[in-house]
């Protein structure tokens, strides 16, 4: 499997990943992400009705923890990270509104076709992801 993001993944991801209170974020990503099948990534809340191209919408760290949205591709077996945010604390909000999913939904596409994208791996001590512009 593929890890992929957009720039407003990173973005929001980099500005959680330095405060304190969400430092546990990273960690998550790589558990529910790294080393997993197409299937293991299907769980979570579909946004469409595609068997072959699902939009997902994944809760990690359970109730109070992250919303990340997703696309996965199972044909090419990519993901396409889209949006994370925290459920709680200083940057917590319940959930996107409607027309920031379906604009991100939107954006994923074009970015996939332009190859504007970062491509996600880990370090040599799989503990910390590392974005490389495609």
């Amino acid at each position: 499997m593929t890890i992929y993001c957009l720039e407003e993944f990173k973005v929001q991801f980099d500005k959680l990943n330095s405060k304190k209170s969400y430092n546990n974020l990273e960690q998550e990503i790589i558990d529910y992400f790294f080393d997993k099948s197409y299937i293991d990534l299907c769980s979570g809340v579909r946004l469409n009705n595609s068997e072959d191209t699902p939009y997902i919408k994944k809760r990690l760290s359970g109730r109070g923890g992250f919303r990340v949205y997703f696309l996965l591709i199972i044909k090419k077996e990519n993901v396409y990270l889209m949006f994370v945010h925290p459920k709680t604390g200083s940057d917590g909000s319940e959930n996107i509104t409607d027309e920031s999913k379906a604009f991100l939904y939107k954006k994923v596409l074009s970015c996939i076709k332009t190859n504007d994208l970062y491509y996600l791996v880990l370090n040599d001590n799989k503990n910390k992801l590392i974005f490389k512009k495609t």
